[in-house]
C-alpha cells in the first residue's frame, strides 16, 4: 500500500456528511419548512387578489413604516452573513457580537411594526374595516410570527457560543463542529428567505395599492 495514500479520518467523513451531503436530513427539513411557507404566504397573495377583484375593493396605502421595516430585516441578514463568516474565521467575539446584533434588529422591527400597525390604527383601519385591511393584517402578522419562530434558535446559538467560547479548547471543539456549521448555515438561510419574503409582501401590496 502507498505510504502516500491516507485512510480518510472519520473526522472527515463527518466533515463530508455536513457540508457536501445535500439530502441531509436537516437540509430537507430546512426546505420543506420554506416550501410550505412560501406556499402559504402565496395563496394569501391569490386570495386576496381573487378578493380584491371579486368584491371591487379600493386600493390600501402602507404605512411608511411597513418600508423601513424593510432596511432593518436587511440589516438581520447582513448580521447573519457576518456570523457566518466569523465563525469560519473561528472569531469568537466577532461571532457572539454578529448573533447579538441580529437578535437586536429582529426585536426593532418587532417593536417597530407594532407601531405601523398602530398608524393604522390611528387612520381607522381595523382588521375587520375591509377585505383588504384584514388581508394586510394577517399576511404581515404571520411575516412576525415567522420572525418570532426564529428568535429561539438565535438565542441558542449564542447561549451555546458563550458556554463553549471561555477556553481555547473548547474554542476549538466548537467551531470543528461540522454540525454547528451546518446548523449555522440553515438558519442563515431561513433568515434570507424571511427578508425575501417580507420584500415580496411589501411589493405586493405596494403594487395592488397603485392600482385604482
Amino acid at each position: 500500500m502507498n505510504k502516500e495514500q491516507k485512510s480518510p479520518s472519520p473526522v472527515n467523513n463527518e466533515f463530508n456528511e455536513y457540508d457536501s451531503f445535500a439530502f441531509h436530513p436537516y437540509n430537507i427539513l430546512l426546505f420543506l419548512t420554506l416550501f410550505g411557507i412560501g406556499a402559504l404566504f402565496l395563496a394569501f397573495s391569490v386570495s386576496f387578489i381573487y378578493s380584491r377583484v371579486q368584491n371591487d375593493l379600493p386600493p390600501l396605502d402602507l404605512p411608511l413604516l411597513f418600508f423601513f421595516n424593510t432596511f432593518i430585516l436587511l440589516g438581520s441578514s447582513g448580521t447573519m452573513v457576518w456570523a457566518k463568516k466569523a465563525y469560519k474565521a473561528d472569531d469568537t467575539q466577532a461571532y457572539q457580537n454578529a448573533l447579538k446584533a441580529t437578535i437586536a434588529l429582529s426585536v426593532i422591527f418587532m417593536i417597530s411594526q407594532f407601531f405601523a400597525w398602530k398608524s393604522l390604527f390611528d387612520q381607522q383601519i381595523f382588521i375587520n374595516s375591509s377585505n383588504s385591511s384584514a388581508y394586510l393584517y394577517l399576511i404581515s402578522a404571520m411575516h412576525f410570527l415567522h420572525v418570532i419562530a426564529g428568535l429561539p434558535f438565535l438565542g441558542v446559538f449564542l447561549w451555546a457560543a458563550r458556554k463553549h467560547m471561555k477556553e481555547p479548547v473548547s474554542v476549538l471543539v466548537y467551531f470543528s463542529d461540522p454540525e454547528k456549521r451546518l446548523k449555522l448555515r440553515l438558519l442563515t438561510i431561513y433568515w434570507h428567505f424571511l427578508d425575501a419574503l417580507w420584500i415580496y409582501l411589501i411589493l405586493f401590496f405596494w403594487i395592488n395599492s397603485i392600482i385604482r
